[in-house]
């Protein structure tokens, strides 16, 4: 382009205040504020003079290119990100997308604290401060059978809070083949060394005996340190210690017994398959003085971390000053204490994780069943003749790092359309007001219903309707 074409599309970029002026930005000033819609419209039209300087030629005029780049970009700008989404992955326990949905008493309990003043540090039978643990530790106490508790934000604040307490500037032993990483920030050599503590590792990947720990031992050593292998399994030739071992060596050398358990198992599942992970109860019991886990796992509440254990090791980490920079806010408590009072009550079928776990092969048929007549009645609707339902049977995971290599039998509904293929049916689902996530297999969209709440098919058919419309 010519540099005389060049500044003819630039001067013929319409003025700000016209634009500002125009009833389409105006409907966003009310979501926005007209000083934001002003400055997003401002970041449309310098990469739109960017785009024109380096040669780019609009198909469109250029009024109308830059309303539908502007318009675009506020209807993005003017509603939250963060939404809720249907889960027909199969997949229980996501941590993209959320992970474990609450149970309807912790929804009503945070609702409950979060428009008023609480209790959340204060007694009105002391009339004066209580600390914001003692809303939960009594009843973590109860369950676990651990002599003290300490709630934080997660449980990776949880394992730095309890090794910056016990073991600043001292050695801990861990197995080489404990080493993990979980997401792509939480690396156990890293926490230990932010922690302060140093790190020793022993054994090998897939074999880490008694005698390597002992031999490991030395006049600095605090803290033998066991970790969840979460999301993977050593199979083959493999050896390990047991948490009995360990917690006899630890009494022996006088050392504190840590064991991040991560999944946050309170009590065994009705699985399918062996139940390879321990309740947090079984740790404590097997003897170790501290055990860490999360909240929002096989636990099934909000993203909490918790440390139970010892009574003198815990009231250590109640005084450091780390303590306050990973307190837990009133909404957290409030939500994971209705969860514990669940179990408590012998109630945790209510809890949406759990339940949804345990589900046998005849509840989701019938789900399934379900779903497929209301998506079947949809596309008659819609004269949708082009596009073929079916049942199929899936394999779920429970996710969040547990039981990384057991699948959950199910079921879901399959779909196929011979005028659209699986991947752009998926992406147009996904797109949908509520966002549908499904999964994709054998050129097939197939919608998992071990993960779907309630309300969730009518989600469905008019995320389905929409992608019909918008094609």
């Amino acid at each position: 382009m010519t540099p005389s074409g060049t500044n003819a599309l630039l001067r013929s970029i319409p003025p700000m205040e016209e634009l500002l002026n125009a009833p389409w930005a105006a409907e966003f000033f009310e979501s926005l504020g007209r000083d934001q819609v002003k400055n997003i419209i401002v970041c449309i039209l310098d990469e739109i003079r960017r785009e024109i300087r380096s040669g780019f030629q609009p198909e469109l005029p250029l009024d109308c290119l830059v309303v539908c780049r502007a318009a675009e970009l506020l209807r993005l700008k003017s509603s939250s990100t963060l939404k809720t989404v249907v889960n027909a992955t199969g997949v229980v326990i996501h941590t993209n997308l959320g992970r474990a949905p609450l149970a309807s008493e912790a929804l009503a309990a945070v609702n409950a604290v979060s428009g008023t003043y609480n209790t959340l540090e204060y007694s009105p039978q002391k009339a004066g401060r209580e600390g914001r643990n003692s809303h939960v530790e009594w009843l973590i106490c109860g369950i676990t059978g651990a002599e003290a508790a300490l709630a934080v934000n997660n449980n990776a604040a949880a394992v730095l809070l309890a090794l910056s307490s016990i073991a600043p500037g001292r050695e801990v032993i861990v197995s080489s083949g404990e080493l993990v990483e979980i997401g792509d920030s939480f690396r156990i050599p890293d926490i230990l060394a932010f922690s302060g503590a140093k790190m020793t590792a022993v054994g090998c990947t897939n074999s880490t005996r008694i005698s390597d720990w002992r031999g490991a031992i030395t006049e600095n050593t605090a803290v033998l340190l066991k970790v969840h292998p979460s999301n993977y399994r050593i199979e083959g030739f493999v050896a390990s210690t047991s948490r009995e071992e360990l917690a006899a060596l630890s009494w022996e050398c006088g050392l504190v017994f840590m064991e991040d358990l991560g999944s946050g198992l309170l009590s065994p599942l009705n699985l399918p398959f062996p139940d390879r992970e321990h309740s947090v109860r079984d740790c404590l019991a097997a003897g170790a003085n501290i055990v860490t886990f999360s909240g929002d796992k096989l636990l099934g509440g909000p993203q909490i971390g918790i440390i139970a254990g010892s009574k003198q090791l815990i009231d250590k980490m109640r005084r450091h000053q780390l303590l306050r920079a990973v307190r837990v806010d009133k909404m957290t408590l409030a939500a994971f204490e209705a969860t514990l009072r669940l179990y408590l009550s012998d109630r945790r079928e209510e809890i949406p994780v759990v339940r949804m776990i345990e589900l046998d092969k005849s509840a989701l048929l019938q789900k399934a069943r379900r779903l497929l007549r209301v998506l079947r009645k949809t596309a008659a609707k819609l004269g949708a003749d082009d596009f073929c339902f079916s049942l199929v049977e899936t394999q779920d995971a429970v996710g969040g790092g547990a039981f990384p290599t057991d699948a959950l039998p199910g079921f879901g509904v399959g779909i196929r359309g011979t005028s659209r293929s699986a991947e752009s049916l998926a992406a147009a689902l996904r797109m949908s007001r509520i966002p549908v996530i499904p999964g994709i297999r054998d050129g097939q969209v197939v919608l998992h219903v071990r993960t779907l709440l309630d309300g969730d098919e009518k989600r469905i058919a008019a995320a389905f309707t929409q992608a019909l419309n918008s094609k």
